[in-house]
């Protein structure tokens, strides 16, 4: 067991890395310390969902005179429980770019997107923020489901993070290889045994001088890591049984090697790895493409739901006959088109929960739980997916940032407030000393 350089406990052995949750006895970071100074352990991420929500579903059943959030509204439900959590905003926008393409490509940079050269005018924000925090063992990561569609190999709509200008982040998209990135050495061999038991000498001796607290919290973390291994095993098994089988997902395709069956499960299974990177201190960056810019994955797993989700965002056609429509759905009414675009808004809210539950399990060696040490930022890159808005996006902010953020809110901008402010505030509070982001040189006010 040896401490790095930010205070972090790691287990090594032949094969696998363990990075740990903080520890009080191994020196902890100490409460109260904020943003990028040091000790801090303030997380940063960006989930990213294409094609937009439909209008009227951002917006909360309910808010108290002074902004306070006391009810989400019906498509929002399943983030009722952590709505003390959030700030949900009203008319951010991205002024220099917006759309499948161009908003997806520059939705972190607040640039405007050359197509011809693939330039989206900087790099990213989580990885100005991850240049920063260079001591990291893993600067940043960047997750991604497979995309499903005919623009799954466009470019622009593909990549979310970027080190430079014309240069994107490598995302993964199979759990497995995720897991490996995080944990395992295996070019040093022993990649078919747990990580566990590659490190198993080492955490007896380090369980041996830890306080009861700390004894706890190692077990509860190597469960966490056994369970991932677990259910990653069984889903490599049941794709591979099914891709032999010719078999479909249930989002209507063959399932490909080491990803799930289930979206849900794929899903879960990688905002898991990112908790666990973020518990484990292995990362402080991360952003996830929940799909690509213009996914036409079918939602069919969701009672009353079909067609493909781009066309589904096309609410106001119900014909079928859209440049997206599979040529084989069409639907009742506009009004049940829109309700299902909207469940599958909702869908995703439940995800979303999910990884907030997780998030809020955890606990650094200060109590502190890793959501009140996080900034998530979800959202879109365009507003109502039938208008292709640039304006009024549907964004949130999910944890406290260490205690810098309101939250429990609704932020209703009274005129356009562009989303680089929001980047610029994400990046200061990360403890780069930048006072400008793209276009802004004011930080939004959290």
């Amino acid at each position: 067991m040896k401490n790095s350089s930010n205070r972090r406990a790691f287990l090594r052995g032949v094969g696998a890395c363990l990075f740990l949750p903080t520890l009080e006895s191994m020196g902890a970071p100490a409460p109260g310390l904020k943003g990028g100074k040091a000790g801090s352990a303030t997380r940063l991420a960006y989930l990213y969902f294409p094609n937009g929500a439909a209008a009227g579903s951002w917006a909360p059943s309910k808010v108290g005179p002074d902004g306070n959030l006391e009810k989400l509204n019906d498509w929002m439900s399943p983030l009722e429980p952590h709505k003390r959590d959030l700030v949900v905003t009203r008319n951010l926008w991205t002024p220099r770019g917006n759309g499948h393409g161009a908003g997806t490509a520059t939705w972190l940079t607040g640039g405007a997107f050359d197509g011809r050269r693939n330039d989206v005018g900087s790099a990213s924000v989580d990885q100005m923020v991850a240049q920063h925090l260079s001591a990291s063992p893993l600067p940043s990561l960047e997750v991604s489901t497979s995309g499903e569609g005919s623009f799954s190999g466009s470019l622009s709509r593909n990549c979310l993070s970027w080190t430079s200008r014309d240069t994107p982040a490598v995302r993964e998209t199979v759990p497995r290889a995720i897991f490996d990135k995080l944990f395992r050495r295996s070019k040093e061999g022993f990649v078919n045994k747990s990580v566990l038991d590659l490190v198993l000498s080492q955490s007896k001796d380090l369980k041996r001088r830890a306080s009861r607290a700390d004894q706890r919290k190692i077990d509860e973390y190597f469960d966490a890591v056994r369970s991932v291994e677990k259910r990653l095993a069984f889903a490599e098994e049941q794709s591979l049984r099914m891709g032999e089988d010719r078999a479909l997902t249930d989002t209507l395709r063959r399932p490909k090697p080491g990803i799930p069956s289930s979206h849900e499960e794929y899903v879960r299974q990688l905002l898991d790895l990112m908790a666990l990177a973020f518990w484990s201190g292995a990362t402080r960056v991360s952003t996830f493409m929940l799909d690509h810019g213009q996914s036409n994955r079918y939602f069919n797993f969701l009672p009353g739901v079909k067609g493909t989700w781009h066309a589904l965002s096309h609410w106001k056609n119900a014909s079928g006959r859209t440049e997206d429509d599979d040529g084989l759905t069409k639907w009742d009414s506009v009004r049940s088109k829109k309700d299902q675009y909207n469940e599958v808004t909702r869908w995703h809210h439940s995800q979303l929960a999910w990884f907030l539950d997780r998030l809020k399990g955890l606990e650094d060696g200060d109590g502190a739980t890793v959501l009140e040490r996080s900034m998530i930022v979800y959202g879109s890159s365009l507003a109502d997916g039938n208008e292709h808005a640039e304006k009024d996006l549907p964004i949130l902010v999910a944890g406290g940032g260490d205690g810098t953020i309101r939250t429990g809110r609704y932020a209703d901008h009274a005129r356009s407030t562009s989303m680089s402010r929001l980047h610029l505030a994400m990046m200061q509070r990360m403890g780069v000393p930048s006072g400008r982001f793209a276009e802004t040189e004011e930080p939004l006010v959290l």
